[in-house]
């Protein structure tokens, strides 16, 4: 999930824009300027109800670097690109509502699984199932590439949010506009050594479990598993209603044979009890210096995310330096664009407006 080092920052309450809807959503602009928070809901319709759609008209598999990556894809061909990214314990079904109202607008959305989820494989048996930041980012680098998408609009939660945070930062020539729900995420191994506030580490504490031999058998093990990442969704979306079949549909990307392990790689390595490769040595040493953001950006906040940080984006925003704009969501949990798919999909569009 989030940065541990920008969640211990501030305390207190957010507060923010409420999601917008995306009827006549071509004719409209955002109202606030560049660089400052939106802080009005400003509905021009019907907003688009979360949970209307259950699955993608089309998945497809390509070769792309060390996988066989699965997305789905919807959208004119030759539409700009929205690329949309998925954390955990979430799958691409996080924008399954997002995904037909940028195909509406003439985007081409592409939704991949991650790595270790869902239908996406590793080609070789032999390649370590690694997690490390730089490497996520480098996949969704390679289906890019293999897909001869020369820029998209790359948006996120999560480690979706954090993947596309650092190819923002290095290579922002692939960029067009960024949305990045909860900030600047490029993980600092080194500083998250440094504790937090108890009320920031009592909130991750599904991370110092996968530190142990018995989280990772809980990750291995379906029935314990799936109990475990239900419980993170009620803990982090508490206003969000989601039924069994919506859980379960995510649920199916979990058991990818190589769930497990990149999962526990994942928040071993963030916080420096597992080592990455040496292939990925100089990526990492540009993300430890903490780049600048320069693409056009929008931050979104989720008010009732325990991860967010109560500052309306003061921590971070520093690190964001072009076009920029931030909002957050009153009522909203960790699942952003799950649960307000308008206020996702409508930041994506005023993104590429910035």
């Amino acid at each position: 999930m989030i940065n541990r080092r920008v969640f211990g920052k501030a305390v207190g309450v957010g507060t923010g824009a409420a999601a917008m809807s995306l009827a006549g959503l071509r004719d409209a602009s955002a109202a606030d300027p560049a660089g400052a928070p939106s802080r009005q809901a400003g509905p021009t319709g019907p907003a688009a109800a979360a949970g209307t759609h259950t699955s993608f008209a089309a998945l497809k598999q390509v070769r792309a670097g060390v996988l066989d990556a699965g997305y789905a894809e919807a959208g004119p061909q030759h539409g700009p690109v929205v690329i949309c990214l998925h954390g955990w314990p979430y799958d691409i079904h996080s924008y399954v509502d997002v995904v037909p109202l940028l195909a509406e607008q003439g985007y081409r959305v592409i939704v991949p699984y991650l790595r270790g989820h869902g239908t996406t494989r590793f080609l070789s048996s032999r390649t370590v199932r690694n997690a490390q930041q730089s490497a996520v980012a480098l996949d969704i680098i390679a289906l890019m590439d293999v897909l001869k998408i020369e820029k998209a609009v790359l948006a996120g939660f999560d480690w979706g949010s954090r993947t596309a945070d650092i190819i923002a930062a290095l290579w922002p020539e692939r960029v067009t506009a960024l949305v990045s729900v909860s900030g600047y995420l490029i993980t600092d191994v080194e500083a998250q050594k440094t504790p937090l506030p108890a009320k920031a580490e009592y909130s991750w504490w599904y991370q110092y479990y996968f530190s142990t031999e018995r989280g990772r058998t809980a990750m291995a093990t379906p029935d314990d598993r799936d109990a475990l990442c239900r419980l993170v969704w009620e803990t982090v979306s508490p206003n969000w209603q989601f039924d069994d079949a919506t859980f379960e549909r995510t649920a199916a990307a979990f058991t990818n044979p190589d769930y497990a392990a990149v999962v526990i790689h994942n928040y071993r390595w963030r916080l420096g009890l597992a080592d990455g490769e040496p292939r990925y040595d100089r990526y990492e040493r540009l993300l430890a210096a903490r780049p600048h953001i320069h693409t056009p950006t929008i931050t979104l906040d989720a008010e009732l995310d325990p991860f967010t940080v109560p500052d309306d984006g003061a921590s971070y925003r520093d690190f964001f330096t072009g076009p920029y704009d931030h909002r957050t969501l009153t009522g909203i949990g960790h699942n952003l664009p799950q649960e307000a798919p308008d206020a996702f999909a409508r930041a994506v569009v005023d993104a590429t407006r910035l």
